[in-house]
């Protein structure tokens, strides 16, 4: 059985999904959460669970044979950092603790595309020495912080640690203000009839749709073997403001959307993950290009306010 922590929010659900789909008994634990996407099984446990918490972890290893671990439950910083970084750090502590109380199999973690951000390299790939540039939000620099203790943590006790470096990820049950990704604003906007503001053509950078995401996080939960401890994690395309507009278009030929020509920044190219690692060793490709992505969202979001 895979406990997936997050696992009502939008990577962890879709992670959850996918899962399922893929045959295997999942526990998904959820903290202030609690709306079960319909899109989930009704066979999927869901459990509410403080991860900073380990007496409540520990119970949670009682009543489940857990054999895996996918830990994507995080929460969202506020004004004070230091109590970000507290409670995120608890938490991953603790289900590492976990994981070698119930001597796991594998330990999969959240990292993030911002592990790679002062790299030059397009796109950016696994074997990258990560920089030592300054991390411009707390969520990167902790992500940032996780690889290096996890890995240490799990050394020498059989569990393989598995980072996932996860794209700019947008799709169904994101918060459709988010200030993390663009996309969602801009199509609700859309979806009210409002004009938004006009787009760089050029603009753009890593994508990756959730339901992709959560399949390509599955794969590499369930593997056989995996001959690494980093995956990248995303579409592995670019993409641009250009082409958004283009596949809102199709879906909505009546929306008001304007672009200004180039980029906001001037010559040049958004990164974007390469993912032939993940690829190569689960099978992963994509079903969402963007035209697809924003067909469906545009579809899921006329029932779903998010």
């Amino acid at each position: 059985m895979i406990l997936v922590t997050g696992g009502l929010g939008m990577i962890g659900a879709h992670t959850v999904g996918a899962l399922t789909d893929l045959g295997h008994a999942v526990v998904a634990t959820a903290h202030r959460r609690a709306v079960r996407p319909a899109f989930l099984p009704d066979d999927v446990i869901v459990e509410q669970l403080d991860v900073t918490d380990p007496a409540a972890v520990a119970a949670l290893g009682d009543r489940y044979p857990i054999t895996d671990i996918v830990h994507l439950a995080g929460s969202i910083p506020g004004a004070d950092r230091v109590a970000y970084f507290r409670a995120d750090t608890a938490g991953l502590l603790t289900m590492l603790d976990a994981a070698r109380a119930w001597r796991v199999r594998r330990f999969a973690v959240a990292g993030s595309l911002g592990s790679y951000l002062g790299r030059n390299e397009i796109p950016w790939h696994e074997d990258l020495a990560l920089p030592a540039a300054p991390a411009p939000h707390p969520i990167i620099a902790f992500k940032k912080a996780v690889e290096p203790l996890t890995s240490n943590a799990l050394q020498d006790t059989g569990i393989q640690a598995v980072v996932l470096r996860i794209g700019s990820t947008w799709g169904p049950l994101m918060d459709p203000a988010t200030p993390f990704n663009a996309v969602p604003p801009y199509l609700s906007a859309v979806l009210r009839g409002e004009h938004p503001a006009p787009l760089y053509a050029d603009d753009g950078g890593d994508f990756c749709y959730a339901p992709d995401a959560g399949r390509a996080i599955a794969l590499l939960s369930t593997a056989d073997t995996l001959a690494h401890d980093v995956y990248n994690v995303s579409s592995g395309q670019p993409f641009t403001n250009r082409q958004l507009v283009e596949a809102v278009h199709a879906a909505i030929p009546h929306a008001q959307l304007d672009l200004l020509e180039g980029r906001r920044a001037g010559p040049g190219h958004d990164p974007y993950l390469d993912i032939a690692r993940l690829t190569t060793e689960t099978g992963f490709t994509p079903d969402f290009d963007l035209a697809a992505a924003v067909a469906d969202y545009l579809a899921w979001r006329t029932h779903h306010d998010r």
